[in-house]
């Protein structure tokens, strides 16, 4: 059987890889939110690490397509801060 690494804080790191790709895009958290279609406050409870808020595939999917980055490279671990 393989053995596989799975990311137990995997919400934790796109979070934070999300708040990483924006800032290095130059792009204010409510940009983000208006590109995407979401709440400013929706955006802000995302990438907050005090809220255990977990969002959905689509929106996950959505802010990946504004940054123009990858949604395994928002999953990875390993391009955390």
């Amino acid at each position: 059987m393989d053995n596989f690494d799975f990311d137990s804080n995997v919400y934790d790191t796109i979070r934070r890889n999300i708040k990483k790709y924006r800032k290095e895009k130059k792009m204010t958290a409510a940009k983000l939110a208006e590109l995407v279609g979401l709440s400013h406050d929706f955006i802000r409870q995302i990438e907050s690490e005090k809220a255990a808020y977990n969002f959905s595939v689509e929106t996950f999917y959505r802010i990946s397509v504004v940054l123009e980055v990858g949604l395994d490279k928002l999953a990875d671990k390993s391009s955390r801060e």
